[in-house]
């Protein structure tokens, strides 16, 4: 049974970066935990995590609950950003 912290990294909605996290994960099985091989997904990672961070800490200073927007709310977010 997956404790409550790894539920969370599963969840869509409080967790952003599920597939980019998932992408890094294979990548490194894939190549024998090769990091010079996934720097690409590691910076897919990186760069989902600060944008998410961003947008939640301005929603924070604006007010706006929840911080992080749901997995629906943030997929129009993308889509409408093209």
């Amino acid at each position: 049974r997956m404790s409550r912290h790894a539920q969370q990294l599963r969840d869509h909605d409080i967790n952003p970066c599920v597939a980019e996290t998932d992408a890094s994960r294979k990548c490194m099985d894939d190549n024998n935990y090769n990091k010079d091989m996934c720097t690409a997904h590691f910076m897919k990672y990186k760069s989902c995590r600060k944008f998410w961070h961003d947008i939640m800490m301005q929603r924070k200073r604006s007010g706006v609950k929840p911080e992080m927007p749901s997995a629906e709310e943030r997929k129009k977010m993308l889509e409408s950003m093209g």
